[in-house]
């Protein structure tokens, strides 16, 4: 067979054995036995180690896997993916319900409700119908490289079907659920049981673990799935008015979607849709732990917007939890990085859901004597949301009648002080800014990747720092040297290299990054970054007053006095001289030159000459700005390349800002 004659059999191939992956995996409906399967996949083999230059990356063979030989790189979203917010009764529904009325004032709408799957969150991203990146949620915004392992997952369309009239994208950015089924869980844990090895707790662990794994091989024989439930691009296709009419696409294209999904004309609909399938649960042949209810159409949802967490157009309704009892051993005290005291029980361990639980808190004092809870109790335990263990009730008291429990008049861990911080809190602090618990943790925080993104400095790192004595603040970290890491556990040549240079790295980490690490009370990633692109450095920040911050729309009385207490008191300024001695004095990029794109809304049409789209899209994201689909008042640019398609009219309705590729060219240089 020579070159040309093998290119068209390796074609031919490839399409016929997609088509098999389709019938088996999606439609449920094999037309050839496992052998002749094989057979055809062995073929393929063949011939593409006999033409090596031949094969493509998103050959069927692919999914077989590779392995890896480093860690997988992280990749920053186009656009952010946002987790959503839980509701957990009939009236939590209708509550959310409202507030969606409210939004859309007179305007009728519909629903579309999908069942919530267990599994790991995924973004798929195509470049012209083929498959060019696969990463994990993340944080949202940053998600992890795993392209390798999801080329595995045989519901994953590596290239889009092409026997349908619909215009392939030139982009298409997909978000969904990766998951193993049952059946297939227990076939895992029954192989990893015969060959001696740790059995996973369930599915949602076995498919995480599965989706991270270097060698990919592995990952093939987990026979993972996936379900698509949204998108975050689509560009060069036709425009999407409504979520119904994108997971109909989608299908044509080739994915999966949840086959049990569902349009509702109104909020009654949705609420049956909820009770059937709470019955309905232990049927289905994956594990759910609720349903996702989405506004249909998408120029409602783009109407109601978002807060700073999640969606105001989606919610999800989490099954009531699963419950067992267990016996309370004792109740302890634990110290959060702010110094806020809360209660944990130490639980006789009990298995919930697939999980073994030991622990549960007791979120504040409070709620101890709310529950009358004490050590030797029989207490019956949920996991709310099926995730967070959580005593509801006390079953029966112990024989034997326990003291009540009392708030700690001294730290349980640097024994200084215990105090309320105002008579309206619930909660009890530890005053002293060095108590160890406090450091430890708000170290963590510090070199975690929302914040400072210090690869290596994790939990186990941090204390054996802290132990030895090598750092008694935030700032200390960059102080350290190799030959002091060499000398704790935990650290051998190239681990402390490793860790040396992503401390050194972390200097460059942009301002709004530095603030969330401070770890300052009620100021999460979005108030870090509002209070980064108003005030660019830390000295103006130092010097900010509760009165301006109140003019900034995002911060309310809260974050404001709880900035002002921090960046005023004397701990935080000798702290930020020690970072600027150090080296350390981030800015907030956007604001130290002269064009601004924090905050801005890009759509790109068209084909540019510089750089593709993909690459477009990565470097404004890189500069704070937002990638989006469609074009709307809200949109900031437009970037016309050659050929651009209707979304140059509809910013011309809009009133929408067109820039040539030349003048995008130049607006990103000057960042």
């Amino acid at each position: 067979m020579d070159k040309s004659t093998a290119q068209k059999k390796i074609a031919e191939l490839a399409q016929i054995i997609e088509e098999h992956n389709d019938r088996y995996y999606v439609l449920s409906e094999p037309t050839i036995s496992d052998k002749e399967y094989d057979d055809l996949l062995r073929e393929l083999a063949e011939l593409e180690k006999k033409y090596p230059e031949l094969k493509d990356a998103n050959s069927p063979t692919s999914r077989v896997g590779v392995k890896i030989s480093s860690d997988v790189p992280t990749v920053r979203h186009r656009v952010k993916m946002y987790s959503l917010d839980n509701t957990y009764s009939t009236d939590d529904i209708l509550q959310w319900h409202k507030r969606v009325e409210s939004g859309l004032k007179d305007q009728k709408f519909e629903y579309v409700v999908e069942l919530k799957i267990d599994g790991v969150s995924a973004s798929l991203l195509y470049e012209h119908g083929r498959l060019v990146l696969g990463a994990t949620r993340g944080d949202g915004v940053t998600g992890e490289d795993v392209t390798h392992s999801l080329r595995t997952v045989k519901t994953i369309p590596l290239r889009f079907k092409q026997e349908h009239k619909l215009p392939i994208p030139d982009i298409l950015e997909v978000r969904g659920e990766v998951y193993m089924s049952r059946l297939d869980f227990e076939r895992v844990n029954q192989e990893r049981k015969k060959n001696g090895e740790t059995i996973f707790a369930n599915a949602r662990n076995a498919t995480s673990g599965s989706v991270k794994l270097l060698d990919s091989r592995i990952t093939s024989q987990r026979h993972l799935r996936c379900l698509i439930h949204s998108y975050g691009i689509a560009e060069g296709t036709k425009e999407f008015k409504t979520q119904w009419e994108f997971l109909q696409t989608a299908k044509v294209w080739g994915f999966s979607t949840e086959p049990n999904s569902r349009l509702c004309s109104s909020i009654d609909e949705v609420l049956k849709f909820c009770d059937e399938f709470q019955v309905k649960r232990e049927t289905i042949p994956f594990e759910i732990d609720g349903v996702v209810i989405k506004v249909n159409s998408l120029a409602q949802q783009e109407q109601l917007g978002f807060t700073m967490k999640s969606p105001r157009w989606a919610v999800a309704y989490k099954f009531p939890a699963k419950q067992v009892t267990t016996i309370v051993k004792e109740i302890t005290v634990q110290v959060g990085r702010t110094g806020v005291l809360t209660p944990v029980a130490e639980l006789e361990p009990v298995e919930c859901g697939g999980v073994v639980i030991s622990r549960s808190t007791l979120h504040n004092f409070d709620e101890i004597e709310r529950l009358g809870v004490a050590a030797g109790d029989r207490v019956l335990v949920e996991r709310a949301g099926d995730v967070i263990p959580k005593i509801v009730k006390v079953v029966e008291h112990a024989a034997v009648k326990k003291m009540p429990f009392k708030v700690p008049e001294l730290c349980p861990v640097c024994g200084e002080k215990v105090e309320k911080v105002n008579c309206e809190d619930v909660a009890y602090y530890c005053v002293n800014p060095l108590c160890a618990a406090r450091f430890e943790r708000s170290l963590t925080h510090f070199a975690s990747r929302g914040a400072m993104d210090i690869e290596g400095l994790g939990e186990a790192a941090v204390a054996q720092l802290i132990e030895q004595g090598l750092v008694k603040d935030l700032a200390d970290i960059y102080s350290l040297r190799k030959g002091e890491l060499l000398k704790l556990k935990l650290f051998k040549d190239k681990k402390a290299d490793n860790l040396l240079a992503a401390i050194e790295q972390s200097k460059k980490q942009p301002l709004s990054k530095f603030v969330f690490g401070l770890g300052i009370p009620n100021v999460g990633e979005k108030a870090a970054l509002v209070l980064a692109q108003k005030y660019s450095t830390v000295d103006r920040l130092l010097k900010c007053s509760e009165d301006d911050l109140l003019l900034i729309n995002e911060i309310g009385p809260v974050i404001a006095k709880a900035v002002t207490d921090f960046f005023h008191s004397e701990a935080a300024r000798q702290l930020m001289r020690k970072y600027q001695s150090l080296g350390i004095d981030p800015v907030e990029l956007e604001r130290k030159k002269g064009n601004q794109l924090a905050g801005k809304k890009f759509v790109f049409t068209g084909e540019l000459d510089a750089m593709s789209r993909i690459e477009a899209g990565k470097r404004v994201t890189e500069l704070g700005a937002e990638v989006m689909s469609q074009v709307s008042k809200a949109t900031d640019y437009v970037v016309a390349g050659r050929a651009p398609g209707s979304k140059i009219n509809k910013a011309r309705e809009c009133g929408v800002k067109i820039l040539t590729e030349q003048e995008f060219q130049e607006m990103i240089h000057v960042q």
